[in-house]
């Protein structure tokens, strides 16, 4: 099986795919302003409300972090940093992490719990334990490397897990890893000293180094990046703290043709955004997402075998859809509750061999899950750990057109979109001068926001880009002449 990281970026979209043998198995994607999620505060205890036993904490974002006092069990004194799990008091100052990011009408939740991730290692400052990755599922090498770790002779009063890409590796790595993180610490715990709250104090890598730190194992054949200031910085990134072996599965790309289209995935990408996946033997999935749940209907459609009882004709779409739900959870990026509407079944043995089919797609999935029996009505209900925004929340925005009842894609998204068609248009066509007419707000995204890329694309391709407004065209429409 042939494994590929393809980045692509353009203005201030980056977008990562991971490919098994040309087939999309993830799909990130990130604007400038980026995640918070593992960024570390220095945070002020604003509000305590016991009916929920969670307070909320102000670190300087627009929405104030939530975070449970059941994480918090000690007395200290008030307006005191405190690094440690210890009960809060208005006015204080606390150490925090953000562990999942805001969603919804809901702030960014919060964790005392600080985690610093590594290559090949965690850090834990306040859970004192060594643990390794359930992934690492070879009880030898479980225990050879926890073996290791406890001969590093480290400081006692910090955690370490171990990680997946920790397999096979030696004493050197572990040490390297280690002496990295613990350094990190050092200068977090210095740093937050320095100002009051509310104060970041550590940011956690961006999309792509996240991506590189976490997915570039031995088994991805190569790294593909279509930008030079990225792929510098990927180089760098790898030399100065992991590996220098790895550099040379780092590519990049310099053909005028985007990425993307280039590895054919394009399509692929766009079919994460539609609610209806078709299944090969004829059958569908409608995916439905609300602030609070995610539904998903199996529905049989063209699926149509004369030798097959209505029994086996459900059971048989039932097990295609099982294996199909988690990688569509994984390319949108869906969490929280999900509900899974098979078809019914009325034969126990079928109930369990599509549970069992979806368990093992899952154990798959780096987000921890938790599944419930499937009922005779054959309904599961699920859970995937939400951390991120969905793909579909970081590219589209509530449609003021219809109050909310549905979706159009942001002024940035559509920009970007247009960048792309141009792009194509002139890689492919070979003109000195192109008109392209747009509704007014998105003329306004290209002309303030993306100046520099539209200048860089008529300097590149010595043509004149003309940008003319049309308030009667939907902000989604636009032309090319």
């Amino acid at each position: 099986m042939e494994k590929e990281i393809l980045i692509e970026v353009l203005a201030r979209d980056k977008r990562v795919a991971i490919t098994e043998d040309d087939k999309l198995v993830e799909f990130y994607i990130e604007r400038s302003e980026g995640s918070i999620v593992g960024n570390i505060y220095k945070g002020k205890i604003e509000e305590i409300t016991p009916s929920i036993n969670a307070c909320f904490v102000d670190i300087g974002q627009d929405k104030k972090g939530f975070l449970y006092l059941e994480e918090t069990p000690s007395l200290i004194e008030p307006v005191e940093i405190q690094f440690g799990p210890a009960e809060l008091k208005k006015g204080q100052e606390i150490i925090v992490q953000v562990a999942k990011e805001a969603f919804g009408t809901k702030g960014p939740r919060l964790s005392t719990h600080i985690s610093l991730a590594g290559r090949y290692l965690v850090l834990m400052p306040f859970d004192l334990q060594i643990g390794v990755s359930r992934r690492i599922e070879d009880q030898k090498e479980r225990e050879r490397l926890k073996g290791i770790l406890e001969e590093l002779n480290l400081p006692k009063s910090i955690g370490f897990i171990i990680r997946t890409a920790a397999t096979d590796k030696g004493k050197r790595e572990l040490l390297s890893d280690a002496k990295f993180l613990l350094r990190l610490w050092h200068r977090i715990r210095k740093t937050s000293h320095r100002k009051r709250a509310p104060l970041l104090i550590y940011k956690e890598y961006d999309l792509i180094l996240r991506v590189i730190r976490d997915y570039f194992t031995e088994d991805i054949k190569r790294v593909i990046c279509d930008s030079k200031e990225e792929f510098l910085r990927i180089r760098k990134f790898l030399r100065d703290i992991y590996s220098e072996r790895l550099i040379k599965r780092l590519e990049f790309y310099q053909d005028e043709k985007p990425l993307f289209e280039y590895k054919r995935i394009i399509n692929q990408i766009e079919e994460i955004y539609q609610r209806r996946v078709e299944l090969k033997s004829g059958a569908y999935l409608v995916i439905e997402s609300t602030e609070g749940l995610v539904v998903i209907d199996v529905n049989s459609g063209r699926f149509k075998e004369r030798r097959f009882s209505s029994e086996e004709t459900a059971f048989r779409v039932n097990l295609e859809a099982a294996e199909i739900i988690p990688r569509e959870l994984k390319l949108r990026n869906l969490g929280g509750i999900i509900v899974i509407d098979f078809i019914d079944m009325q034969e126990e043995s079928h109930r369990l061999e599509v549970l069992q089919k979806l368990k093992l797609k899952l154990s798959e999935d780096r987000a921890k899950t938790e599944v419930l029996g499937i009922s005779k009505f054959g309904l599961v209900e699920m859970t995937r750990e939400r951390i991120y925004k969905s793909t579909e929340a970081v590219s589209y925005r509530t449609c003021p057109c219809c109050q909310g009842k549905g979706k159009i894609k942001s002024h940035s998204t559509i920009a970007v979109s247009i960048l792309r068609e141009l792009r194509k248009r002139l890689f492919s066509y070979h003109k000195d001068r192109i008109e392209l007419i747009l509704h007014p707000d998105i003329a306004k995204e290209l002309l303030v926001t993306e100046r520099r890329t539209l200048l860089e694309l008529q300097r590149r391709y010595f043509v004149k880009i003309e940008i003319k407004e049309n308030s009667t065209f939907h902000p989604e429409d636009f032309k090319i002449s």
